[in-house]
């Protein structure tokens, strides 16, 4: 039913060159030596090492991280709460007014 309309190159306009020959080259074979030593290839990453002291500070560090996290998250819940009280407070007022005003008349 819906079909996607996909569209057509368009032809190059004005001066077009043709496409280049490329001629093959001769490959001479050249004399290899081998090594002398066989390498030993090298690390691509330094070697962590955790001593005692960044131990303590990475544990300081995520238990510091924890509690501000926890401490936000505990704030935004005390938040919403204070709010859906204000909000139930303001519905039993209107409540109370509208059914006060209702008795009057």
């Amino acid at each position: 039913m819906l079909r996607p309309k996909i569209p057509t190159m368009p032809t190059p306009t004005g001066h077009v060159t043709p496409p280049a020959v490329i001629e093959p080259t001769a490959i001479v074979p050249s004399v290899q030596t081998s090594p002398v030593a066989p390498m030993v290839p090298a690390p691509s990453r330094p070697v962590v090492q955790l001593t005692p002291g960044t131990v303590l500070a990475l544990v300081g560090g995520g238990t510091a991280v924890v509690l501000v996290v926890g401490a936000v998250l505990v704030s935004m819940l005390l938040a919403v709460a204070i709010t859906g009280v204000s909000v139930a407070v303001v519905a039993v007022v209107l409540r109370s007014l509208l059914a006060a005003e209702t008795k009057r008349r």
